[in-house]
């Protein structure tokens, strides 16, 4: 028994000490809007430190003073470091906003007139310069099916197909 509780504290420890980095994409293709919908969840600490570091500026992303000035910057990376192919074209995303819930910022964008895909091409490298062990779970949904898959730092790009 001593022996299990002492394996279990070095590992509740270790986890203190090394933090995990994981954001969660959500793209749903909406067939009746003709309509790709994407959501992003990233912890806030992490995302604020990141666009602080890469904007040259210094803000509360969850209280802003500015709070259009935050969305932009946002909208910029996000579209940088996430991008969508659909059957092999790349699809332009529109930032539509954020919101915070919990720890968590929560941005949304969307892509108009778009038929349902066979194949989706994910590049996602959200985070991989400040994190080193950064993980980026992505989750599609077409017609009604779910596929997933993880990124592992420095892995950027999946393509699913249905």
């Amino acid at each position: 028994m001593g022996l299990l509780l002492c394996k279990w504290w070095t590992v509740a420890w270790m986890a203190l000490l090394h933090p995990f980095y994981v954001s969660v994409t959500e793209v749903t293709h909406n067939a009746a809007k003709k309509e790709l919908e994407v959501s992003c969840r990233i912890f806030a600490d992490d995302l604020e430190n990141t666009l602080k570091a890469q904007y040259q500026t210094s803000f509360d992303i969850i209280k802003p003073a500015n709070r259009q000035q935050v969305e932009g910057f946002i909208a910029d990376y996000l579209s940088k470091h996430l991008q969508l192919t659909l059957d092999g074209k790349k699809i332009p995303l529109h930032f539509l906003g954020y919101k915070i819930e919990e720890d968590a910022v929560w941005s949304f964008l969307s892509a108009e007139n778009v038929p349902a895909p066979k194949k989706v091409g994910i590049f996602n490298d959200l985070l991989y310069q400040q994190h080193a062990s950064q993980i980026n779970m992505i989750h599609v949904m077409v017609g009604g099916q779910r596929k997933s898959t993880k990124l592992d730092n420095p892995k950027a790009g999946a393509v699913l197909e249905f």
